[in-house]
């Protein structure tokens, strides 16, 4: 898992072929490092070295979840709609040690394609499972959460290491 600041988590992430076998591939890592990872409803492809367009995540189990689309690997996703603007607190596996309040829609449609079969998916999510995909997002985009905290006074030290 690559932290900040290493230069692939500001890079903007390239678009893939989601029927490639190296991007088959890179999904199935992507999903498996998002498994072992504790406290982690999410993960994007430059987290693991890789600057492509590709995420998974999994907000089933975080008790802000209202949404749920499953376990998901969604290749070149890209944010359709964003509705119900809110502030959350939130946290990253590559930035460890930290949390902020962070603005993020709390209703959102995304489209994208399914690793593999290159089938086009349409997520809609709210909630916890939203705000998730914002930041996976933000990963693909060079964004780290720390980029839209407003100032020093949303940032927080984490005091213990269940999911923000």
């Amino acid at each position: 898992m690559l932290g900040a600041p290493h230069p692939l988590l500001s890079a903007v992430a390239e678009p893939v072929e989601p029927t490639a076998p190296e991007v088959v591939a890179a999904a199935a890592d992507l999903l498996a490092t998002l498994r072992r990872t504790p406290a982690t409803s999410g993960l994007a492809a430059p987290q693991i070295g890789l600057s492509w367009r590709l995420i998974a995540f999994d907000a089933g189990s975080h008790r802000r979840s209202r949404s749920w689309a499953g376990e998901l690997v969604v290749a070149n996703p890209r944010l359709a709609g964003a509705a119900a603007w809110e502030d959350g607190r939130e946290g990253c596996a590559s930035v460890p040690g930290l949390t902020a309040d962070v603005r993020r829609a709390g209703r959102i449609t995304v489209h994208g394609h399914l690793p593999g079969t290159g089938e086009a998916v349409t997520i809609e999510a709210d909630a916890f499972e939203a705000r998730c995909i914002q930041h996976q997002l933000d990963h693909l985009d060079g964004l780290l959460f720390l980029d839209r905290v407003p100032g020093a006074l949303s940032l927080h030290r984490r005091l213990h290491t269940c999911g923000a």
